[in-house]
């Protein structure tokens, strides 16, 4: 496919179209050109188009009119708009910016200037199609997984621990440790809500629900969800996307354990303070389900090793738990955690890994 940049420009006088050709096919760009609002709209939706060079005061539809059809469509609204105009009256370019103007050039245009704006604005073009492209990428992934993933479940006549454990280690299955590491944190769970005197059908529920809290993680890229460095903004961004992913592949489920597994997936990076995500729920407001996975999801991952780190002393995780008392976690949770820490310790032991794993807390 022709990756060549393609402008569209718009006027009704022949010798300013020539003139923007002039400027800009010695750069390499391809050249489109309308002689209206009209012409404009409909080859921005039939031709593949990176860039409108747009003429305010033009027959049929000037590019007021234009810009505004342009924006509104769901096919071109992405499509920078930079308006070429003689008009140099404040209200008129607040009206083309109301509009959808991304940029102007004024008349007569200066040739460097031209290049350098539309250089600028073909590279924020390019980028917005590169996370349009991936978000439908991600989406047909996740709805090709997902679509898989309950076809697996509908096979599953009840929610057996160990049915759960094997399904939720698919999402994972690069990772060596990933059995060790829910059998740990699903069973830390239940001894915390053990601790706080929760019914023995609430904890048991929590048991078999929080092996399902990354099980968003099949629809993360591998680039993003196995590197050893830091996420940057933009990756993050994605990777923190496996709560709702998560929630979306467990909805809808007739079977209680999968049902709180929702909740959980959804929940279990909120933090008291409100500072956590999806949502960034506070308090209460958090369900308490996913307030005892939060903990022990980050107990685990604070003694496991990772990548980038060896594994954190005891001594050192408990302090951090401790540190994270009324800001990251819920004091009666912590407060639960410390009081079953002869039992943590005791799973700890039980279901020892030797291999790495990566979480995100």
């Amino acid at each position: 496919m022709d990756k060549t940049p393609r402008i569209l420009v718009v006027d009704d006088e022949d010798r300013n179209l020539r003139l923007m050709e002039a400027i800009l096919v010695p750069l390499g760009y391809d050249i489109l050109f309308a002689r209206d609002g009209e012409q404009a709209v409909q080859k921005a939706k039939t031709d593949r188009t990176d860039l409108i060079l747009l003429d305010i005061m033009m027959p049929k539809m000037d590019g007021f009119e234009a810009a505004r059809a342009l924006k509104a469509d769901n096919d071109t609204n992405i499509i920078p708009i930079v308006m070429v105009t003689a008009l140099q009256d404040v209200a008129d370019r607040v009206k083309a910016l109301e509009a959808g103007a991304d940029d102007f050039l004024t008349k007569p245009v200066d040739k460097t200037e031209v290049r350098a704006r539309v250089a600028s604005l073909l590279k924020v073009k390019a980028y917005n199609d590169h996370m349009r492209h991936y978000q439908i990428e991600l989406e047909s992934q996740v709805a090709k997984r997902t679509k898989e993933l309950k076809k697996a479940f509908e096979k599953v006549k009840s929610a057996s621990l160990e049915a759960i454990y094997r399904l939720t280690r698919a999402a994972e299955y690069k990772d060596e440790d990933t059995g060790d590491h829910i059998q740990r944190m699903s069973n830390y769970s239940a001894a915390i809500s053990r601790a706080m005197g929760l019914e023995e059908q609430t904890t048991e529920a929590i048991l078999y629900a929080a092996p399902m809290h990354d099980i968003g993680k099949i629809g993360i890229p591998d680039r993003i969800l196995l590197k050893p460095g830091k996420l940057t903004p933009e990756e993050w961004t994605i990777m923190k996307q496996h709560t709702l992913i998560g929630a979306r592949i467990l909805e809808g489920s007739d079977t209680e354990a999968i049902r709180l597994g929702e909740i959980v997936a959804l929940s279990h990076h909120e933090k008291w303070d409100g500072t956590g995500y999806p949502k960034g729920l506070k308090g209460k407001d958090i369900p308490l389900a996913g307030r005892i996975v939060a903990i022990a999801d980050v107990f685990d991952a604070l003694t496991s090793k990772r990548p980038y780190k060896e594994p954190f002393s005891l001594e050192k995780s408990f302090e951090i738990i401790k540190q994270g008392r009324g800001s990251h976690f819920d004091p009666r949770v912590v407060d639960a955690f410390f009081a079953s820490e002869q039992e943590l310790l005791e799973i700890k032991e039980t279901f020892r890994g030797d291999h790495n794993y990566s979480s995100v807390w």
